[in-house]
């Protein structure tokens, strides 16, 4: 159980029973339970849609979804994308481009990618015909992406909360994550489910990749760069009459 609540913590600002600070060893085996998160969140952002709907026009309803979901998650993953674009896009070596990701400030790259990830996130939440799927599968492979490139890619600093969850971060807590978005994709999809994990899988893969070949190594905003596109790319899927429709 401290492990799920180390997860929660780490991941949004649902309140938890256990406030603390949690060891290397705990937030190494929070990672496993990064999917279930996904699920509740998911799970949370739908309910305030369809309540936002008894009130409001579709447009506004998601732009309130596409609100709580950058207020629950505090932005954490989107901050990350946002200074994984500017450090690698913006410099030229990979030393320059991870002191550029360390600087918390937002340069022209991760200012303009933060705005078209948010543009096309609301128009998916304005017209996605099958929203409670849609939301709960985005969120829960998006969270399941980024422990697969945890576990398979190393991690370019030698410092920092990313790679003491690196080294705590055993093939177990794979399993674990693996099952929990399986389950969750079967029971959303069924069969399609699966296709849709291949392709989170893919995502992932291909960004840790490219990250690869210009930092020789993952840092956290890699990971929430995985997170982030993996959601988005699952938003926009179900936009197909095909496949969005309930």
């Amino acid at each position: 159980m401290v492990s799920i609540i180390a997860a929660f913590q780490f991941l949004t600002i649902f309140p938890t029973v256990i406030q603390r600070r949690f060891t290397s060893q705990e937030m190494g085996r929070a990672v496993a339970w990064f999917p279930l998160v996904g699920v509740v969140l998911g799970m949370t952002l739908y309910g305030v849609n369809y309540a936002a709907r008894f009130v409001f026009p579709d447009s506004v309803a998601a732009a309130l979804t596409l609100f709580a979901w950058i207020l629950f998650t505090r932005a954490f993953h989107l901050d990350g994308f946002m200074d994984a674009c500017d450090g690698l896009f913006g410099g030229f070596t990979p030393e320059r481009r991870l002191e550029i990701m360390k600087d918390s400030r937002v340069g022209a790259f991760g200012a303009a990618a933060g705005i078209l990830v948010l543009l096309t996130e609301f128009a998916v939440l304005s017209s996605s015909r099958n929203l409670l799927a849609a939301v709960i599968l985005a969120s829960t492979l998006g969270r399941w992406a980024s422990p697969l490139v945890i576990y398979s890619f190393p991690y370019v600093r030698e410092e920092g909360l990313g790679i003491e969850m690196k080294r705590n971060f055993r093939f177990r807590e794979v399993v674990i994550a693996t099952t929990i978005a399986g389950l969750t994709s079967w029971l959303v999809l069924g069969w399609l489910g699966f296709a849709f994990m291949l392709g989170a899988a893919v995502i992932g893969f291909l960004v840790a990749l490219y990250a690869m070949r210009l930092l020789h190594g993952l840092t956290g905003d890699i990971y929430g760069t995985v997170t982030t596109l993996v959601e988005m790319l699952v938003l926009i899927v179900f936009t197909i009459p095909e496949i969005g429709s309930p």
